[in-house]
Protein backbone atom coordinates (compact mmCIF):
# COMPACT_ATOMS: atom_id res chain seq x y z
CA UNK A 1 0.00 0.00 0.00
CA UNK A 2 1.36 3.42 -0.95
CA UNK A 3 1.60 6.53 1.16
CA UNK A 4 -1.59 8.30 2.19
CA UNK A 5 -0.26 11.64 1.00
CA UNK A 6 2.82 13.49 -0.25
CA UNK A 7 4.47 16.67 0.98
CA UNK A 8 7.02 18.97 -0.58
CA UNK A 9 10.42 19.19 1.08
CA UNK A 10 12.45 22.27 0.22
CA UNK A 11 16.11 21.26 0.35
CA UNK A 12 18.96 23.73 0.81
CA UNK A 13 22.25 22.60 -0.72
CA UNK A 14 25.88 23.67 -0.34
CA UNK A 15 27.86 25.46 -3.06
CA UNK A 16 29.18 22.21 -4.47
CA UNK A 17 25.83 20.49 -4.03
CA UNK A 18 27.50 17.79 -1.96
CA UNK A 19 25.28 18.20 1.07
CA UNK A 20 21.58 18.97 1.14
CA UNK A 21 19.20 19.25 4.04
CA UNK A 22 15.54 19.98 4.49
CA UNK A 23 15.04 23.66 5.27
CA UNK A 24 11.27 24.00 4.81
CA UNK A 25 8.19 21.84 4.43
CA UNK A 26 5.13 23.81 3.33
CA UNK A 27 1.99 22.59 5.14
CA UNK A 28 0.11 21.48 2.01
CA UNK A 29 -0.56 17.76 1.55
CA UNK A 30 -1.14 16.17 -1.85
CA UNK A 31 -3.23 13.09 -2.56
CA UNK A 32 -0.92 11.83 -5.28
CA UNK A 33 2.72 12.13 -6.27
CA UNK A 34 1.62 13.62 -9.58
CA UNK A 35 -0.28 16.49 -7.91
CA UNK A 36 2.67 17.07 -5.57
CA UNK A 37 5.08 17.25 -8.52
CA UNK A 38 2.80 19.74 -10.26
CA UNK A 39 3.00 22.05 -7.21
CA UNK A 40 6.80 21.91 -6.73
CA UNK A 41 7.60 24.95 -8.85
CA UNK A 42 5.20 27.21 -6.97
CA UNK A 43 6.43 25.94 -3.59
CA UNK A 44 10.04 26.50 -4.62
CA UNK A 45 9.36 30.04 -5.84
CA UNK A 46 7.60 30.83 -2.55
CA UNK A 47 10.78 29.88 -0.67
CA UNK A 48 13.49 31.63 -2.69
CA UNK A 49 14.31 33.82 0.31
CA UNK A 50 16.13 30.94 2.02
CA UNK A 51 19.89 31.55 2.25
CA UNK A 52 21.38 28.63 0.30
CA UNK A 53 23.30 28.58 -2.99
CA UNK A 54 20.91 25.97 -4.40
CA UNK A 55 17.35 25.04 -3.45
CA UNK A 56 15.54 21.89 -4.54
CA UNK A 57 11.90 20.89 -4.16
CA UNK A 58 11.19 17.18 -3.72
CA UNK A 59 7.99 15.28 -3.14
CA UNK A 60 8.24 12.81 -0.29
CA UNK A 61 5.67 10.40 1.11
CA UNK A 62 3.87 11.93 4.10
CA UNK A 63 4.87 9.06 6.34
CA UNK A 64 8.54 9.66 5.41
CA UNK A 65 10.42 12.37 7.27
CA UNK A 66 12.81 14.28 5.02
CA UNK A 67 16.31 14.67 6.46
CA UNK A 68 19.92 15.37 5.57
CA UNK A 69 20.74 13.32 2.53
CA UNK A 70 23.25 12.72 -0.16
CA UNK A 71 22.28 14.67 -3.23
CA UNK A 72 20.57 12.75 -5.98
CA UNK A 73 20.88 13.58 -9.63
CA UNK A 74 18.70 16.65 -10.23
CA UNK A 75 15.16 15.69 -11.01
CA UNK A 76 12.42 18.13 -10.52
CA UNK A 77 12.63 21.77 -9.76
CA UNK A 78 15.68 23.60 -8.48
CA UNK A 79 16.88 27.18 -8.11
CA UNK A 80 20.49 28.29 -7.94
CA UNK A 81 21.30 31.59 -6.29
Amino acid sequence: MGPAYFIIAIMGCSDAGLECRTVATPPARYGSEQSCRAARGDALMANTDLDFPTLLARCVPGRHKASVSEPEPPRGDSVAA
